[in-house]
């Protein structure tokens, strides 16, 4: 299974800013049994929503974001994910900010998405690396499944 990364982030593909977060995603990912790639993209619904069309065009079978998600003015990346899913799955985006706010209270700032498009699942996820392990940790037990359930895997069910 296709998984990419979508780094999110003005000063990354700036050039000015390492990425932490999206490499860290990319090596859960990898552990998960998927085989992940890390793209960057800057801040902004078109940026975003072209970036996440690419992907999903691509075969991506998964695509997490990373960044993007708080609250300053160029924070559009669930704004750009909504443009892009036909439904949500909200109870990945609510066990992540349930299951993280206990380590970091800011969690509850996180305005993160997660949803279906195609047969392809967009989940959104904190910019920072801690945020990514945190909230891959929480989910990466569902997400094979989720997956394959997209997919059509008739064993899934």
């Amino acid at each position: 299974m296709r998984a990419v990364v979508l780094t999110v982030s003005d000063g990354v593909a700036a050039g000015v800013r390492e990425d932490r977060s999206g490499p860290a995603a990319e090596r859960i990912l990898e552990g998960l049994g998927f085989s992940a790639e890390v793209r960057v993209t800057p801040d902004g619904i078109a940026s975003v929503e072209h970036a996440l069309r690419d992907a999903i065009a691509g075969g991506a079978s998964l695509v997490v974001t990373t960044g993007g998600t708080g609250f300053s003015a160029r924070d559009l990346t669930p704004e750009a994910t909504r443009r892009v899913i036909e439904r949500e799955a909200p109870g990945l985006a609510e066990a992540m900010r349930a299951a993280t706010f206990g380590v970091n209270p800011h969690g509850m700032l996180s305005r993160g998405v997660c949803g279906i498009a195609g047969q392809a699942l967009v989940v959104n996820l904190p910019g920072s690396q801690a945020g990514v392990e945190e909230s891959l940790g929480v989910i990466a037990p569902a997400l094979r499944h989720a997956v394959d359930l997209l997919r059509g895997d008739p064993t899934e069910h």
